[in-house]
C-alpha cells in the first residue's frame, strides 16, 4: 500500500457544522490509521488563524463542512502554506456552498431546478406568499445540513421561517417545494456512483431526518428506471463540472412524478462517516470505507506532485 507521508485531517471550525465534522473527521482518521498511514486528527477551534505549515503536514484531509470548510476559507489558507488538500479549490467551493450563485449557474446552463427567489430582511412576506403556493422550501444562502432550512406548509409560519433564515446571511433562498422522491449522487474523480434514493418522514429530509430521527430510510441503489437513472447521474456529473468541483462531490436533487429531476445543491464536503450518504454509495460500487478515504488522499497526492513538477519521489520529472 502507498505511503502518502504526512496526512491531516482537519475537522471541527467554526461552523454550524462543526459537531456533524468532527464525527466526520473522527471516521476519516480512523480509517485512515487502519490504513496504516501517518495521519493526525486535527479538531479546529475557531480555525481562521491556524497556521498549518507548522504541523508539517504532506495532505490535508478536510472534513470541515460548512462555512470555512466549504466556502473557500481553508483551501486558501492550504494553499497559502504550500499544503496539498483533499477536494474542490477554493472558487469552486465557494461557488458550491452559496445556493444562489450555483442556482444561477445551473439555471443558466439547463439544468433544471425550482423556482426561486432570493430574499432580504427588506421582503415582504406578502410578496412571498403571492409568489409561491404552500409548501414552499425557506433556506440560507450558505449553510449545510439543512441548518436553518424550513418547509413552510401553512402561510402564517412564514413570519418564523424568513428570519430564521436570515439569521445565517444577509440574504436567503425561497423556493417551490418539489413534490416526489429525494435523491442524491455521489462522484468519485469523474464518475457518478450509484443513486440513493432517501425516504424520511412527512417527505422532509431536514436536520431531524438526518441526524435525529431513526426512521428515515437509504435505498442504495434506487429503485429508478434506467432511463431515469441515467437523467440522475448526468445531472448531477454536469453540475459537478459546471462548478468546476474535483475529487468529489454528492448531488442532492428532487424528482416529481413526472420523472423531471430538480437538482438542489453539491455538496463539496459531504459527511465522512461510513453512515454517510458518500460512503454508502461508494460501499454499493464495492469501495469500502478505507479505500474511499485512501482514494481522496490518492488523488489530492498525485495533484502535489504534478503542481511541483515531481514524480513522487521529490525529484524533477525531468531528471
Amino acid at each position: 500500500m502507498e505511503n502518502y507521508g504526512k496526512i491531516l485531517v482537519l475537522a471541527g471550525g467554526p461552523s454550524s457544522e462543526r459537531e456533524i465534522s468532527i464525527k466526520s473527521g473522527r471516521a476519516v482518521y480512523g480509517a485512515l490509521a487502519r490504513s496504516g498511514q501517518d495521519v493526525e486528527l486535527f479538531e479546529i477551534d475557531s480555525g481562521l488563524s491556524e497556521n498549518f505549515g507548522k504541523k508539517g503536514a504532506d495532505i490535508a484531509f478536510i472534513a470541515l463542512h460548512g462555512r470555512f470548510g466549504e466556502d473557500g476559507g481553508i483551501q486558501k489558507i492550504l494553499e497559502d502554506a504550500g499544503i496539498a488538500y483533499t477536494g474542490s479549490g477554493v472558487e469552486s467551493s465557494g461557488l458550491a456552498l452559496d445556493k444562489i450563485a450555483s442556482r444561477e449557474i445551473f439555471a443558466s446552463n439547463g439544468i433544471i431546478v425550482p423556482r426561486y427567489m432570493v430574499v432580504t430582511d427588506k421582503t415582504k412576506t406578502r410578496e412571498i406568499l403571492s409568489s409561491f403556493d404552500v409548501p414552499f422550501v425557506v433556506k440560507p444562502r450558505k449553510e449545510g445540513s439543512s441548518i436553518g432550512l424550513t418547509v413552510v406548509k401553512d402561510p402564517g409560519k412564514l413570519s418564523e421561517a424568513l428570519p430564521l433564515a436570515l439569521n445565517y446571511d444577509d440574504r436567503a433562498l425561497v423556493e417551490e417545494y418539489i413534490e416526489g422522491r429525494e435523491l442524491t449522487v455521489g462522484i468519485i474523480g469523474d464518475e457518478t456512483l450509484p443513486v440513493i434514493e432517501i425516504i424520511a418522514r412527512d417527505a422532509v429530509y431536514d436536520y431531524g431526518a438526518k441526524y435525529t430521527q431513526s426512521d428515515t430510510k437509504y435505498i442504495v441503489p434506487a429503485e429508478l428506471d434506467k432511463s431515469i437513472e441515467a437523467k440522475a447521474r448526468q445531472g448531477a456529473l454536469k453540475a459537478h463540472t459546471l462548478l468546476k468541483c474535483r475529487d468529489f462531490s454528492r448531488v442532492d436533487m428532487r424528482m416529481d412524478a413526472g420523472g423531471n429531476i430538480f437538482v438542489l445543491e453539491v455538496n463539496t464536503i459531504p459527511g465522512m462517516t461510513e453512515r454517510s450518504l458518500l460512503p454508502k454509495a461508494a460501499m454499493a460500487n464495492g469501495i469500502s470505507f478505507e479505500k474511499l478515504c485512501l482514494k481522496l488522499v490518492g488523488m489530492a497526492y498525485k495533484r502535489r506532485f504534478k503542481e511541483k513538477g515531481e514524480n513522487g519521489d521529490g525529484k524533477s520529472k525531468d531528471k
